[in-house]
């Protein structure tokens, strides 16, 4: 039996799969979608990605019938009808149903802040943090009241807001009666009885 061992340390016994792994060292994606011109290293991965355009939601929860595009996607949604959470964190102990999240939370431990702005230099943790922080420089908005057509750079603040329409006040004061539409009102109004 012919195995092909690559400078990464990689063994494969399948020349196709040796020609696979390989794109990852070269950035080759000869996979390309006909409708948004993404490209892929993997047939199957491009087929997974056509169905964001086709709608196509072939697996379906057994429990209660929600449906994904993808099996992966499914079988992380099980867990929560079965509660398994599969990777814990060697530091903590904690938890987690994915792998990202154990990734992310692992963070904390490390201090590792992977996700660097390039115009002011500040690291984060996870890069959706980093995109909602980019939109300081570029003043994108992308999130719209339905409402009055205000625009809001992150979705919290367009759910804090929409709160003023409906008149909705979640957060509690444990002191009174006292109520309010974000949490950063709540802790302002605390100060009053902690003070």
């Amino acid at each position: 039996m012919n195995v092909f061992i690559l400078t990464c340390g990689e063994r494969f016994t399948v020349s196709s799969n040796l020609k696979t792994h390989e794109r990852v060292h070269t950035g080759e994606k000869p996979f390309e979608c006909k409708v948004c011109s993404e490209r892929f290293t993997r047939k199957h991965h491009l087929t997974s990605h056509e169905r964001i355009h086709t709608g196509e939601k072939p697996f379906e929860c057994k429990v209660c019938g929600e449906r994904f595009s993808q099996k992966s996607h499914l079988n992380v949604h099980e867990r929560i009808h079965t509660g398994e959470k599969p990777f814990q964190c060697k530091v903590c102990g904690e938890r987690f149903n994915q792998k990202g999240s154990l990734n992310i939370h692992e963070r904390i431990h490390t201090g590792e802040k992977p996700y660097e702005c390039k115009t002011c230099g500040e690291r984060f943790t996870v890069s959706s943090s980093l995109k909602t922080h980019e939109r300081i420089h570029t003043g994108e908005k992308p999130f719209k009241c339905k409402i009055c057509g205000e625009r809001f750079s992150q979705k919290s603040h367009l759910n804090a807001h929409e709160r003023i329409h409906t008149g909705e006040k979640p957060y509690a004061c444990d002191f009174c009666d006292s109520r309010f539409i974000d949490s950063s009102s709540l802790r302002k109004h605390i100060r009053i009885h902690t003070d």
